[in-house]
């Protein structure tokens, strides 16, 4: 389906919770709410949206958190989302803690590919991120992946993490940080896309200390010799890559800010809570939680969500206004959005 600007919408990302196992400061610090499980959309109820959106020319599926593997089963979500008519790929989004135990799983399943939050390989400066000394499952659930052959990014906040205890820094000092280093290392010898996402003025991302990528972008091209766009490669998504001479990965960048890519949007997104959003930066879309909850026949039930799909790809804006934040409309954190 075409939205009101032309952009073809097949890409639905759903969030199944809003609880994690971490608390990283520009997601999800300590003391946070979450909400009771009664509240979640139960997994029928996400296939049946998830179906609706099928119908519309939605053909990929990310599933989303807080953290996906927190809750209970989330495998069979998978499946369910698989065997809907027009759904051609399902992939998860997750922090890897609890990935090498639910990989088997995942993969009998049907997962098409995984993406992994991580922001450092220094011990320390993720326990000090996270609030959590859980690195090495983490990087253990990373080697299984890769031994098993399913496709693997590692998603990171462009964030130099050395500076954390300096309360809302600016970074100007020049150089690139072992954080950083550390995770393009991943790709030298795995196949693997290591992206970097500039952080968003949403929830807590506004008062931490990210890297704008008009700064972090031009330091990394001076730091790799060599490093050239990536043209052949496969893009699905905003990230643009870049090689790096005599690495088996790339390395990417996921620029919301300084390379805004909303003219090439293609996404919608559904909360754990039924709430169908047509854009990250503000508060627009429609509810579905009456419509699932409701007690209508299947066939009302499902020209109803598929309405609802309709008027919430309508009311996709032209861009977002992350650069002029008064205009931010969305106010809860990434965790309770599916971000």
């Amino acid at each position: 389906m075409l939205d009101s600007y032309g952009r073809k919408i097949d890409y639905l990302r759903i969030s199944v919770t809003d609880r994690c196992n971490l608390r990283c400061g520009y997601c999800m610090p300590k003391g946070i709410e979450t909400v009771s499980m009664d509240e979640l959309l139960t997994f029928e109820e996400i296939a049946d949206v998830a179906g609706a959106a099928a119908k519309l020319g939605i053909t990929k599926v990310r599933i989303t958190g807080g953290e996906p593997l927190v809750r209970r089963d989330v495998d069979r979500l998978v499946r369910m989302l698989k065997d809907i008519s027009g759904i051609e790929k399902v992939f998860i989004t997750t922090n890897g803690i609890l990935l090498k135990d639910h990989l088997d799983s995942l993969i009998t399943a049907g997962i098409d590919g995984i993406n992994l939050s991580l922001d450092t390989t220094n011990r320390e400066r993720y326990r000090m991120l996270t609030g959590s000394d859980r690195l090495d499952d983490v990087l253990l659930g990373m080697e299984s992946v890769l031994l098993r052959g399913i496709p693997l990014k590692i998603n990171a906040v462009s964030a130099d993490l050395s500076k954390l205890e300096e309360k809302n820094r600016k970074v100007e000092d020049g150089g690139l940080s072992e954080d950083v280093l550390s995770l393009i290392e991943l790709a030298k010898d795995r196949p693997v896309s290591v992206r970097f996402i500039e952080l968003m003025p949403i929830g807590f991302g506004k008062d931490f200390p990210g890297i704008p990528h008009d700064v972090f972008i031009p330091r990394i091209k001076e730091h790799f010799a060599g490093i050239k766009k990536d043209e052949a490669g496969p893009v699905n998504g905003p990230a643009v890559y870049y090689h790096i001479p005599g690495y088996k990965g790339r390395i990417g960048f996921i620029s919301a800010i300084h390379g805004k890519f909303c003219d090439g949007c293609n996404r919608i997104r559904l909360t754990s809570m039924g709430f169908l959003k047509s854009c990250l930066c503000y508060n627009t879309g429609v509810s579905v939680s009456k419509i699932l909850k409701g007690g209508l026949p299947e066939k009302e039930k499902e020209e109803a969500l598929c309405l609802a799909v309709k008027k919430t790809i309508a009311m996709k804006p032209a861009s977002h206004s992350f650069t002029e934040q008064d205009q931010i409309t969305e106010r809860h954190a990434m965790s309770a959005i599916g971000g």
